[in-house]
């Protein structure tokens, strides 16, 4: 009888220690320095805590408001245009954001109810991000998926 509740409790343990982690970022803002800061530092400094700790960190992030302007094809081409500082590192920026994509396997997911108010479509924005019919239906879905919930906003 002890060697099977030992068993058990063993068991109970790899399954703990088998948990992914998952974190959803809903992204608003339109801050170059608070982007770099929680998304594209702050996701490989997560992921790296964790992968030491010998779990995973499933990671998505929700794009919305002032966030567009990150994941365009071709920022000369697009309302964001008149943001000088932005159009002069876009193109770096663009690889490092693609990076977390295929690197950390981070999910995008961008809001479509609001691209035609910036002016986008769907050929504007980055290959490698999903568009949803909404935020809000982008966040309930990772939320329900077990996704805890962090905002960076302005």
């Amino acid at each position: 009888m002890k060697k099977i509740v030992l068993f058990l409790a063993l068991l109970g343990l790899a399954q703990a220690d088998d948990e992914t982690a998952r974190v959803v970022y809903d992204l608003t803002t339109s801050n170059v320095a608070k982007f770099e800061k929680n998304i594209l530092k702050g996701i490989a400094v997560n992921k790296a805590h964790y992968e030491g700790n010998l779990k995973e960190l499933e990671v998505a992030v929700v794009i919305h408001g002032g966030a567009y302007r990150f994941f365009v094809q071709d920022i000369k081409n697009t309302m964001f245009n008149k943001d000088t500082k932005l159009v002069k590192i876009y193109p770096e920026l663009k690889k490092r954001i693609a990076s977390m994509a295929d690197t950390y396997e981070v999910e995008f997911l961008m809001c479509g109810a609001a691209m035609s108010r910036n002016h986008l479509e769907s050929k504007d924005i980055v290959k490698f991000v999903k568009i949803v019919p909404n935020s809000t239906i982008g966040l309930i879905d990772k939320q329900n998926e077990g996704f805890a919930y962090i905002p960076v906003k302005d």
